[in-house]
């Protein structure tokens, strides 16, 4: 019996871009597709997809790819649907509300026509040798569903992301009897959410924030503007019903949760009340004390809403006194630096800025230590692999899991692109194939790689100084003197000093250097010239033209 591989290439060692693939033999499945938003020192770029090209190159030596699974309608899940759907042709599935985002996506991406196989949870998927039960499970996001694979070599269970939560907002808990099936049957290798193994305790019930949502609308006296993710429905739902319940009219400022709303009403998975919602001209007409406004910008993105409201860039609002703005999710690992900046740019502009743990506006999707530990308990797997995190969130898992009694031998915590087999009685960490980061930079995708990424990092530190220099053939004397041109170095009409001694250094070069590379002699002198003088390293070009 040959091994089955289990090639994360996406998601672990890190927050976002969920991809994993699935491959015994000449035959595979990929669960989930997700994007990663890009890190402060990622400069211009727009987000990340994960690197599938070993996909590609099995694809080219015969490897049948038999099914997308998408777990959840989150950006990290499914953000990368176009892109991969552009070198990978094989059917998507997902649940109904899962599907209706991922058609947005499809759609913008040209892929409209493209196979969308529709499920719900509790139905099994026929995928090959992968025979996929699908799992009800709890998250911040409605129709979340995690994965019982039937393979060739045992039982798998991906819990794709989850947390136990008896009370959730749309009244549907998880499915705890089927992973007692499972349990009973034998599960060869548990896969299990990461993100929150290093807190303690439970994850808090989303119907916590309904009474932090409640005091806050009781106390504001302006507006409420309530910024969450636009997939984020079930939070949605849950300020249309404070709204509601306080006497405010709801606007929605975002276009991408407008769709995302268009959608979740479409399917049923939103009830807003028809004569609460109104938009963004009427709410500026009425008294701020009658008003909530959703938007976007939780992760302090310049873009979205937030940010431009912050920035007071906003073509349609701003952020007067008096305002309450909720800030209903938590930063991204990475983003807290943005995230704050917003936060305080709002605090100038006379905003109340309420956020966890001032009060509970928001509370993670994410299995803490317990919860981590009960599923453990209920699986009961021979191996375990910890996956959806940064390393310490794995490492720390699987110290939980060791705990717990599973062999450390039979623990594999591993970062993207590292490849796990597994048999019957067998679990074995083998090569390394791609797994890293692809960027998306406007229309290029992958064409910016670790050498721009060090340019724009040099560029956006210490600026650049281009000079042109003009040489009299005969003569070897400068024609003019040298015109200089600098962004983000220093302000040359204060530079005199420094600029003399550019132009002189200049001179002394062309006068005494072989007619040998000038352009390459006079940049060297003059970065070791900047260096020396203000202790910076521009980027330094010389263009020089001899006539």
């Amino acid at each position: 019996m040959q091994p089955l591989k289990v090639i994360p290439l996406g998601g672990l060692g890190e927050i976002g871009k969920n991809m994993m693939l699935l491959e015994y033999g000449d035959e595979g499945m990929i669960i989930d597709v997700g994007i990663m938003f890009p890190e402060n020192d990622m400069l211009g770029i727009d987000y990340i997809i994960p690197d599938f090209g070993y996909v590609v190159e099995r694809l080219a030596e015969g490897l049948h790819i038999r099914g997308i699974v998408v777990t959840h309608g989150h950006e990290d899940h499914t953000g990368a649907i176009g892109h991969v759907l552009d070198s990978i042709s094989a059917p998507v599935y997902a649940t109904a509300l899962t599907a209706g985002l991922l058609e947005i996506k499809m759609r913008q991406s040209g892929h409209s026509d493209h196979p969308l196989i529709i499920f719900r949870a509790g139905d099994t998927l026929d995928l090959g040798v992968f025979q996929v039960e699908t799992f009800h499970v709890c998250h911040s996001i409605p129709d979340g569903v995690g994965l019982g694979i039937t393979t060739p070599v045992g039982l798998i269970v991906h819990s794709s992301d989850f947390k136990f939560d008896h009370t959730p907002v749309d009244g549907w808990p998880p499915d705890f009897a089927k992973l007692a099936e499972f349990s009973k049957r034998g599960v060869l290798a548990l896969l299990s959410d990461s993100t929150n193994a290093d807190n303690p305790g439970w994850t808090p019930s989303e119907s916590v924030i309904d009474a932090a949502f409640d005091e806050v609308f009781r106390s504001a006296r302006g507006r409420v503007i309530v910024a969450t993710f636009a997939s984020l429905i079930s939070r949605i739902q849950q300020v249309a019903s404070a709204a509601e319940r306080h006497g405010r009219k709801m606007a929605i400022a975002g276009f991408s949760m407008q769709e995302y709303i268009k959608v979740a009403t479409r399917l049923g998975y939103l009830n807003l009340p028809p004569d609460v919602m109104i938009n963004i001209e009427q709410a500026n007409k009425m008294p701020p004390s009658k008003v909530v406004i959703m938007a976007t910008g939780t992760q302090g993105e310049p873009s979205a809403v937030l940010g431009r409201l912050a920035w007071g860039r906003h073509r349609l609002l701003e952020v007067e006194h008096g305002d309450t703005v909720i800030m209903s999710a938590h930063p991204i690992p990475g983003n807290e630096e943005l995230v704050h900046r917003t936060m305080n740019k709002l605090i100038q502009r006379g905003a109340t800025v309420i956020y966890d743990p001032l009060l509970p506006v928001h509370v993670s999707g994410h299995a803490s230590r317990e919860e981590l530990k009960l599923l453990i308990n209920l699986v009961r797997p021979k191996f375990f692999i910890p996956v959806h995190g940064e390393l310490r969130h794995l490492t720390e898992h699987g110290r939980l899991a060791e705990s717990l009694g599973i062999l450390p031998k039979n623990i594999a915590v591993v970062e993207n692109g590292t490849v796990i087999e597994l048999t019957p009685d067998s679990l074995t960490v083998g090569e390394r194939v791609p797994g890293g980061y692809v960027f998306v930079d406007g229309a290029g995708v992958g064409d910016v790689g670790p050498i721009v990424m060090r340019d724009r990092e040099i560029l956006g530190r210490d600026g650049f100084v281009a000079v042109q220099v003009l040489i009299d053939r005969q003569t070897r004397e400068l024609i003019e003197p040298p015109e200089f041109v600098s962004r983000g170095f220093v302000f040359l009409r204060e530079a005199t000093e420094l600029l003399d001694a550019a132009e002189r250094l200049i001179e002394e070069i062309v006068a005494t250097s072989p007619d040998g590379d000038l352009t390459r002699t006079i940049q060297d002198a003059l970065s070791r010239l900047f260096y020396n003088e203000t202790k910076r390293r521009p980027m330094t070009f010389a263009f020089v033209k001899q006539i």
